[in-house]
């Protein structure tokens, strides 16, 4: 059975019609995860769900142990990993209520930590596609099925929060051609590649951000009411992408996501202190 991991964002903080669930609290070389990890079978696969910001949503985008999340993750033994986050449209095209499935990322955070890798064991991974194509490829498929229109590809600005854009780094972004801003997606993308997980993202825009100046400034509570209607729709998708995965992964042309680090690491393996390589088992294990 495939396992797939769900990391949900504001307003998604359980995934419904789960069986044989089971609640799993796990310590990582990182620290704990946001909560404790909700296991099951959703559509005959294995599902492990996450709420990035903890039921009651009690951590800030600052807060979120990102690195404990996605190590807990491959732990698990996760392959395949599907974030949900709001954002902000940066285009006139994208209405409040729309959801984009971003391919490419820019990074405009400075407080969070972008890797599991360092203390004597150095690696780089590729991050031209951060995005897994073939995992793009079936939540788009999946989103057809389920009726729910959807925007294929774009780039998603992340910016460190928790307060919202100023009206002059809202218009420098759309200069740099970006269609969604949020606060959440890094350092999430990245260390998906590093823990080796086919990784995708559905952006539900809730929001013009402040650059568009006829419309209301940018509220939380605007934001949540817009999130609720969106949320459903996701909750659509994932009925439709959960057995469409299962059904498709053997088929699946190579995307090199799963191997990332085959050419990645750069330190003598022989020089790796031993205690990085037991912490970093999971993710390194098979390559030291």
């Amino acid at each position: 059975m495939t396992r797939i991991g769900i990391i949900g964002g504001s307003g998604l903080y359980a995934l419904d019609g789960l069986t044989n669930v089971r609640e799993i609290k796990l310590e990582t070389p990182f620290g704990e995860p946001s909560d404790a990890l909700v296991a099951g079978e959703l559509g005959g696969a294995q599902v492990v769900f996450l709420p990035r910001h903890g039921r009651g949503h009690r951590l800030s985008p600052t807060e979120v142990p990102y690195r404990a999340n996605v190590f807990a993750l491959k732990s698990l033994g996760v392959e395949w990993l599907l974030s949900v986050s709001a954002v902000g449209s940066l285009a006139g095209d994208l209405h409040p209520g729309t959801i984009v499935i971003p391919d490419q990322f820019i990074d405009r955070t400075v407080r969070r930590s972008p890797t599991f890798f360092g203390n004597g064991l150095v690696a780089h991974v590729s991050l031209a596609d951060p995005t897994c194509p073939a995992l793009h490829r079936i939540v788009v498929a999946a989103a057809g099925e389920a009726g729910v229109p959807v925007v294929d590809g774009g780039t998603y600005v992340c910016i460190e929060g928790p307060a919202f854009s100023t009206r002059a780094e809202s218009n420098l972004y759309r200069s740099w051609n970006a269609q969604v801003i949020g606060m959440t997606a890094i350092p999430e993308v990245r260390l998906a590649r590093e823990a080796e997980l086919h990784y995708a993202t559905l952006a539900l825009v809730t929001d013009y951000d402040c650059w568009k100046t006829d419309e209301e400034a940018v509220s939380a509570d605007g934001v949540v009411a817009i999130l609720n209607r969106n949320v459903a729709n996701v909750r659509r998708i994932l009925s439709h992408l959960v057995p469409l995965l299962e059904s498709q992964t053997s088929e699946l042309p190579r995307c090199g996501c799963a191997d990332a680090l085959r050419s990645a690491i750069l330190s003598d393996k022989t020089r790796v202190p031993e205690t990085v390589r037991e912490a970093l088992g999971p993710l390194v294990g098979k390559y030291l």
